[in-house]
Protein backbone atom coordinates (compact mmCIF):
# COMPACT_ATOMS: atom_id res chain seq x y z
CA UNK A 1 0.00 0.00 0.00
CA UNK A 2 1.61 3.13 -1.06
CA UNK A 3 0.89 6.62 0.89
CA UNK A 4 0.50 9.78 -0.12
CA UNK A 5 1.89 11.37 2.71
CA UNK A 6 3.93 14.23 2.13
CA UNK A 7 6.46 13.34 5.28
CA UNK A 8 7.23 10.56 7.60
CA UNK A 9 4.75 12.49 10.58
CA UNK A 10 1.90 12.56 8.27
CA UNK A 11 2.92 8.91 7.09
CA UNK A 12 2.81 7.97 10.47
CA UNK A 13 -0.18 10.30 11.64
CA UNK A 14 -2.40 8.32 8.74
CA UNK A 15 -2.09 4.82 10.13
CA UNK A 16 -4.31 2.46 12.60
CA UNK A 17 -3.39 2.64 16.18
CA UNK A 18 -1.79 -0.37 16.28
CA UNK A 19 0.34 0.32 14.12
CA UNK A 20 1.65 4.03 14.76
CA UNK A 21 3.36 2.81 17.90
CA UNK A 22 5.30 0.06 16.07
CA UNK A 23 6.13 2.26 12.57
CA UNK A 24 7.31 5.11 15.44
CA UNK A 25 9.50 3.09 17.45
CA UNK A 26 10.88 1.47 14.25
CA UNK A 27 11.50 4.63 12.80
CA UNK A 28 13.41 5.98 16.15
CA UNK A 29 15.37 2.99 15.96
CA UNK A 30 16.91 3.75 12.51
CA UNK A 31 17.16 7.09 12.60
CA UNK A 32 19.17 6.69 16.20
CA UNK A 33 21.22 3.80 14.33
CA UNK A 34 21.08 5.48 11.04
CA UNK A 35 25.16 6.84 10.04
CA UNK A 36 25.49 10.44 9.29
CA UNK A 37 25.09 10.94 5.63
CA UNK A 38 21.33 9.18 4.90
CA UNK A 39 18.79 11.21 4.78
CA UNK A 40 14.75 10.61 6.30
CA UNK A 41 11.74 11.16 3.69
CA UNK A 42 8.99 9.78 1.99
CA UNK A 43 10.20 7.20 -0.90
CA UNK A 44 8.01 5.25 -3.61
CA UNK A 45 5.17 6.24 -0.74
CA UNK A 46 7.03 4.81 1.98
CA UNK A 47 9.22 6.30 4.90
CA UNK A 48 12.45 6.31 3.13
CA UNK A 49 16.26 6.65 4.40
CA UNK A 50 18.53 7.75 1.19
CA UNK A 51 21.83 9.27 0.02
CA UNK A 52 20.64 12.56 -0.58
CA UNK A 53 22.10 14.24 -4.17
CA UNK A 54 24.23 16.12 -2.07
CA UNK A 55 26.43 13.57 -1.84
CA UNK A 56 25.86 11.02 -4.60
CA UNK A 57 24.39 13.85 -7.40
CA UNK A 58 24.20 10.90 -9.89
CA UNK A 59 20.99 9.46 -8.25
CA UNK A 60 19.04 6.18 -8.66
CA UNK A 61 19.71 4.75 -12.00
CA UNK A 62 15.92 4.21 -12.74
CA UNK A 63 15.06 7.42 -12.24
CA UNK A 64 18.39 9.75 -11.39
CA UNK A 65 15.62 12.52 -10.46
CA UNK A 66 15.61 10.38 -6.91
CA UNK A 67 18.00 9.84 -4.38
CA UNK A 68 19.60 6.69 -4.16
CA UNK A 69 17.38 4.39 -1.83
CA UNK A 70 19.06 2.40 1.15
CA UNK A 71 16.18 1.46 3.34
CA UNK A 72 12.11 1.78 3.66
CA UNK A 73 9.30 1.35 6.18
CA UNK A 74 6.25 0.53 5.39
CA UNK A 75 2.60 -0.46 6.94
CA UNK A 76 1.63 -2.93 4.44
CA UNK A 77 -1.92 -4.75 4.73
CA UNK A 78 -0.79 -7.70 6.39
CA UNK A 79 2.78 -7.33 7.66
CA UNK A 80 5.67 -4.19 8.51
CA UNK A 81 7.95 -4.57 6.20
CA UNK A 82 11.37 -3.13 6.64
CA UNK A 83 13.35 -2.85 2.91
CA UNK A 84 16.85 -3.16 3.47
CA UNK A 85 18.92 -2.77 0.15
CA UNK A 86 22.25 -3.60 2.18
CA UNK A 87 20.79 -6.86 2.50
CA UNK A 88 19.94 -7.55 -0.99
CA UNK A 89 22.94 -6.58 -2.67
CA UNK A 90 25.51 -8.09 -0.37
CA UNK A 91 25.91 -11.44 0.68
CA UNK A 92 27.50 -11.47 3.62
CA UNK A 93 25.92 -8.81 5.31
CA UNK A 94 22.97 -11.35 4.47
CA UNK A 95 24.66 -13.90 5.72
CA UNK A 96 25.16 -12.38 9.09
CA UNK A 97 21.43 -11.11 9.42
CA UNK A 98 20.00 -14.43 8.94
CA UNK A 99 22.07 -15.92 11.45
CA UNK A 100 21.91 -12.87 14.03
CA UNK A 101 17.65 -13.07 13.38
CA UNK A 102 17.18 -16.37 14.96
CA UNK A 103 19.29 -15.14 18.07
CA UNK A 104 16.57 -12.22 18.55
CA UNK A 105 13.45 -14.18 17.68
CA UNK A 106 11.84 -17.34 17.20
CA UNK A 107 10.03 -18.57 14.68
CA UNK A 108 11.27 -18.41 10.37
CA UNK A 109 12.51 -14.87 9.06
CA UNK A 110 9.90 -14.19 6.38
CA UNK A 111 11.93 -12.20 3.61
CA UNK A 112 11.54 -11.82 0.16
CA UNK A 113 14.98 -10.02 -2.04
CA UNK A 114 15.36 -7.00 0.11
CA UNK A 115 12.14 -7.33 2.55
CA UNK A 116 11.81 -8.32 5.59
CA UNK A 117 8.35 -9.02 6.10
CA UNK A 118 6.89 -8.97 10.38
CA UNK A 119 3.61 -10.18 10.66
CA UNK A 120 3.46 -10.70 14.35
CA UNK A 121 4.41 -6.70 15.58
CA UNK A 122 5.27 -8.44 18.91
CA UNK A 123 8.33 -10.20 17.00
CA UNK A 124 10.26 -6.92 15.74
CA UNK A 125 13.83 -7.38 16.53
CA UNK A 126 14.26 -3.75 17.02
CA UNK A 127 17.80 -4.28 18.34
CA UNK A 128 19.06 -6.57 15.61
CA UNK A 129 17.43 -4.02 12.98
CA UNK A 130 19.02 -1.26 14.86
CA UNK A 131 22.33 -2.91 14.45
CA UNK A 132 21.44 -3.47 10.88
CA UNK A 133 20.83 -0.21 10.17
CA UNK A 134 24.72 1.20 11.29
CA UNK A 135 26.60 -1.64 9.41
CA UNK A 136 26.76 0.42 5.98
CA UNK A 137 27.47 4.10 5.45
CA UNK A 138 26.56 6.16 2.57
CA UNK A 139 29.65 5.61 1.12
CA UNK A 140 29.60 1.98 1.49
CA UNK A 141 26.44 1.80 -0.43
CA UNK A 142 27.55 4.22 -2.85
CA UNK A 143 30.49 1.54 -3.50
CA UNK A 144 28.13 -1.17 -3.29
CA UNK A 145 25.42 0.22 -5.66
CA UNK A 146 28.05 1.30 -8.31
CA UNK A 147 30.01 -2.24 -8.27
CA UNK A 148 26.68 -4.31 -8.52
CA UNK A 149 25.20 -1.79 -10.93
CA UNK A 150 28.25 -2.64 -13.39
CA UNK A 151 28.27 -5.78 -13.62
Amino acid sequence: MQSHAKTPDEYIDALPEDRKEVISKLRKVILKNLPKGFEEMMSYGMIGYVVPHTIYPEGYHCDPALPLPFINVASQKNHIGFYHMGIYSDPKLMEWFSSEYPKHVSGKLDMGKSCVRFKNMNKIPFELLGELVGKVSPKQWIERYESVLKN
